[in-house]
């Protein structure tokens, strides 16, 4: 892992975009950074507790709290917003491949030093995200259900095929998810031959094999088996991005692929249920469709027509997405609000409990944002 002042914006967003911004590197894909940046912030968001509190908060069944469900994963089957976000990033992370090759390809590195640096990338990912999660009360658990973990396989298997032809990508893609099929629905072990219901799964099964099942949320770690599809198909959108055609043809392809997955994925749900936390074959086809459309939008309204002025916000977290969501996720945002608690509680307080609650965390919020484009005006980028 590496901090640099140096050399910043050379990582996995390279530049191809058109026009500049004063606050923005010129030529940046400066959409990508949005797309990664606007996912980074809602995820740090999260860390704050303001969902939740905003959840709690208001009456069930109303509209608000309907609402602010979709910033929870749904419970099983089903789609929530927030079961959008993982699939997003596993995608971006795709996405950032062909530029990240041609960038260091141009700097004169060799296809041997492009493998060392992605397997050394996918192992960093793996033994992050293991750590993240592998410390139970008394015991030392081996847990792979993560985003990182997870990325670390999905990641090198896209990064492995880049090369290959649009059908070969799409067919390991979709092999994949045949094969999720085949094993939710075949695979014969006594009492774990219910495909689609919590605890009762192949994946479940295989993570009690080697003790790491998470009974309670259902998430499994053969979870990276189907949604390798996502950062595969990252692959091809960003090879499409960097290719010759126009860009009105770019992001009607793109366009068009999101509609056929999008489609797929919703039609075939009354056979295969939509559902996160086992990543079924149809989950994966209707996030896919919505990774695509929210690229091809996002790159016609930043990239081609010049929309950037309010990018910066957003790409400014997205340039430091691992230090933010790990900086987070082991206590900096209770960190951050132990610090400013006693001046929140001064100024908020006249708003009740729950206004208190939601005002702090929202400032917890920011103060985690401050602290990505505090790094960015540095040029302090952590990278793996």
């Amino acid at each position: 892992m590496l901090s640099s002042k140096a050399r910043a914006f050379d990582s996995d967003t390279i530049m191809t975009g058109q026009g500049k911004h004063d606050d923005l590197p010129p030529g940046r894909l400066l959409s990508l950074d949005f797309f990664r940046g606007a996912v980074m912030f809602l995820l740090i968001g999260e860390f704050t507790g303001l969902f939740s509190v905003l959840t709690h908060s208001t009456e069930e069944g109303s509209f608000l709290h309907t609402l602010f469900m979709q910033f929870h994963h749904q419970r099983w089957e089903g789609l929530h917003f927030w079961d959008l976000v993982q699939p997003f990033f596993m995608f971006i992370v795709g996405v950032a491949i062909p530029f990240s090759v041609a960038s260091r390809r141009a700097r004169g590195q060799s296809e041997r030093d492009l493998r060392v640096h992605a397997f050394k990338r996918a192992l960093w990912l793996l033994l992050l995200g293991w750590a993240l999660y592998c410390i139970n009360p008394g015991r030392i658990t081996f847990r792979f259900q993560n985003v990182l973990a997870q990325l670390s396989f999905t990641y090198l298997l896209a990064f492995l095929i880049r090369d290959k032809s649009f059908r070969f990508q799409v067919a390991i893609s979709l092999g994949l998810l045949l094969v999720t099929e085949i094993l939710y629905r075949a695979f014969p072990v006594e009492g774990f031959n219910h495909p689609f219901v919590p605890n009762e799964n192949f994946g479940t099964w295989l993570d009690l094999q080697y003790g790491g099942a998470d009974l309670r949320g259902h998430w499994v770690s053969f979870n990276a088996v189907p949604t390798a599809a996502h950062t595969i198909w990252g692959v091809l959108a960003g090879r499409l991005l960097l290719s010759d055609l126009p860009a009105r043809k770019k992001v009607y392809r793109l366009l068009l692929a999101g509609g056929v997955l999008l489609a797929a994925g919703y039609a075939l749900s009354p056979v295969t249920p939509i559902i996160k936390r086992i990543a079924t074959s149809t989950f994966v086809l209707t996030s896919g469709g919505y990774d695509l459309i929210v690229l091809a939008l996002s790159y016609w309204f930043i990239d081609v027509k010049g929309s950037k002025r309010w990018v910066i916000f957003f790409a400014v977290v997205g340039m430091n997405p691992l230090f933010i969501y790990l900086f987070a996720h082991v206590g900096g945002a209770d960190f951050v609000e132990h610090i400013f608690q006693p001046f929140t509680h001064v100024l908020y307080g006249w708003t009740g409990d729950n206004g208190e609650r939601i005002l702090t965390a929202t400032t917890v919020w920011f103060s985690l944002w401050y602290i990505t484009w505090w790094m960015y005006k540095r040029k302090i980028f952590i990278r793996i």
